[in-house]
């Protein structure tokens, strides 16, 4: 396919003019396609539905230690919960707090607790002149939320194939004890959709940070949303590799079941160090009597066990894959050798990444707008909402039908090429 970067002026103007013809036809049909978020669609929804059987008023509602689940109490969660998300997120049960339904919950409240408090004996942040956070970029805008509402500065780190820039990373949490966490998602990264490689792990594992209150939030939120049954991502387990390097206390692990049973009615989960969980049951301790042990139970009950979840998994991922799939192979064919932007291809998770030329994204997703398909906000991913180069869409393909989605990707490409060629046009003028 010839490279826009290589056509003369005319060849440009020619495809420009065939290209905006395409788009009237679009705008003419009147569609309206939302691939703004990342929410499962009715299919993936309905995959739980026998979630809503296993409990039932002649069921015993009691755990298997005896609790009653019905009543107050267990302030971490029924052991059953802890073993289920252990063994989904690789973890002693010992090392877990199972929350509410959201994990996105308990992030906001270890980012409140260590204003307020601090972090195991350390000075509250909200006493402290300035409070720094590493924020790995393109990234997961509502991490970057919580940090600004709290008035946090957000410095930006780039993503690499690999993960976050581990060079930048040591060298800043080493020289700046105003540096307090950085942001992760370590596996089918939103929304690049890249896993953290072996040695990014390990070097964050061994990280000697200025702040003593330093911590990795390590947002492991799409473990186990493989695409494929073979060819999948690994990641190395985070708290066992930092308790291997002497730093146990280094990391909060967070997951959820939001994109697995329900969003919104799920179950969630911190797992860190004996010494980082006594730090947060004293908050806890006074914020509840516990949370809600009955819907544990019930995903307890409807998944069994990991494997359950695994299976269960599967069933999502015939429904995400041939939506992947059709972007990557459209982008291949529509995209592919014209020089006007990259992706990467996740082997799982919930979104895809396209990059285009520099100054072109918010070109993009307006047109696309005009064209009846609403998409993320260019400049999402970053900080404050500010993308340095105007470059980074996130696609969310899950929740459209397959059908919306073909039209919704066929739009896109089109706006992509008539944004490219203009900056190419207004480039050589």
């Amino acid at each position: 396919m010839q490279s826009y970067q290589e056509m003369t002026k005319e060849e440009l103007l020619s495809e420009k003019k065939s290209l905006e013809a395409e788009y009237k036809k679009f705008q003419h049909r009147g569609l309206q396609l939302d691939m703004s978020r990342g929410k499962p669609s009715q299919e993936q929804l309905d995959l739980s539905m026998g979630m809503m059987d296993v409990l039932a008023s002649y069921v015993d509602l009691t755990c298997e230690d005896g609790t009653d689940c019905r009543n107050y109490g267990v302030l971490d969660g029924i052991h059953e919960a802890k073993v289920l998300l252990g063994d989904m997120i690789e973890c002693n049960p010992d090392n877990i707090i199972i929350y509410g339904n959201s994990s996105l919950n308990i992030m906001y409240d270890t980012i409140s607790r260590s204003m307020t408090h601090g972090v195991m004996g350390s000075t509250p942040w909200c006493k402290l002149d300035k409070v720094k956070f590493l924020c790995p970029v393109p990234g997961y805008d509502r991490h970057f939320a919580i940090t600004e509402y709290f008035g946090i500065e957000m410095i930006n780190v780039p993503m690499l194939s690999t993960g976050p820039d581990m060079d930048m990373v040591e060298d800043l949490v080493a020289k700046d004890d105003a540096i307090k966490g950085i942001w992760c998602v370590p596996k089918y990264s939103n929304p690049q959709g890249i896993t953290y490689s072996d040695e990014t792990v390990r070097r964050f594992a061994r990280l000697k940070p200025a702040a003593k209150d330093f911590r990795i939030y390590w947002d492991n939120a799409y473990c186990v949303h493989h695409l494929y049954d073979m060819d999948q991502d690994h990641l190395i387990e985070i708290l066992a590799e930092c308790k291997r390097a002497g730093n146990p206390d280094l990391v909060y692990k967070f997951c959820s079941t939001s994109k697995i049973s329900f969003p919104g009615s799920g179950v969630a989960a911190i797992a860190t160090s004996a010494n980082n969980l006594e730090d947060i049951k004293k908050q806890l301790k006074i914020q509840t009597i516990g949370h809600d042990k009955v819907n544990q139970l019930r995903h307890v009950r409807f998944f069994k066990d990991v494997h359950g979840i695994m299976e269960h998994m599967k069933k999502h991922a015939a429904s995400m894959r041939p939506k992947f799939e059709m972007i990557l192979d459209t982008f291949e064919k529509e995209l592919g050798g014209r020089e006007i932007g990259s992706w990467y291809k996740p082997k799982g998770g919930y979104f895809i990444t396209y990059e285009t030329l520099e100054g072109c994204a918010k070109d993009v997703v307006a047109r696309a707008k005009k064209a009846g398909v609403v998409m993320t906000p260019a400049g999402a991913p970053f900080p404050y909402g500010k993308d340095p180069k105007d470059s980074v869409i996130r696609i969310s393909p899950s929740y459209p039908s397959l059908e919306d989605l073909t039209v919704a990707t066929e739009i896109f490409v089109v706006c992509v090429k008539l944004a490219s060629i203009e900056k190419i046009l207004a480039e050589k003028a």
